[in-house]
């Protein structure tokens, strides 16, 4: 080999001593195991329960209002904010900002809770139920 790279001599050796080895067997197809549904998942493929551990988040929209800066500024601990539903008015759950649901609240204990009344049945992107 030379301070440049392999000469043509070198490669041509390269390329000879390659032709003497062994050719290879003629290609086979692959051979994979069968896929058994009873390891992987329930064996209905509209089966739910493949999700079953799929964390989402899910949020109660109690209410809301809008004020001007200088109320916001003016809250304090005591302040009550009132919102835009009446006492007692079901209020919306959300899954990933989707509409799913409506409740009512309860107090469970020492914490609150929510009651689901009604299940939205159509869900659009915008959150509203159809």
């Amino acid at each position: 080999m030379t301070g440049k790279g392999l000469s043509q001599a070198e490669i041509d050796a390269l390329f000879s001593s390659g032709s003497e080895a062994e050719a290879p067997e003629s290609a086979q197809p692959a051979t994979f195991p069968s896929l058994d549904p009873g390891i992987i998942g329930p064996s209905d493929p509209n089966s739910i329960g493949l999700l079953a551990n799929v964390e989402m988040e899910v949020s109660v929209h109690l209410g809301e209002t809008r004020r001007s800066i200088r109320d916001i500024l003016s809250l304090g601990p005591g302040s009550v904010l009132e919102l835009d539903r009446l006492a007692g008015e079901s209020v919306d759950i959300m899954v990933n900002n989707r509409l799913v649901a409506k409740g009512e609240i309860v107090v469970i204990g020492e914490n609150f809770g929510v009651r689901i009344t009604e299940l939205i049945q159509k869900v659009s992107p915008a959150g509203k139920a159809k």
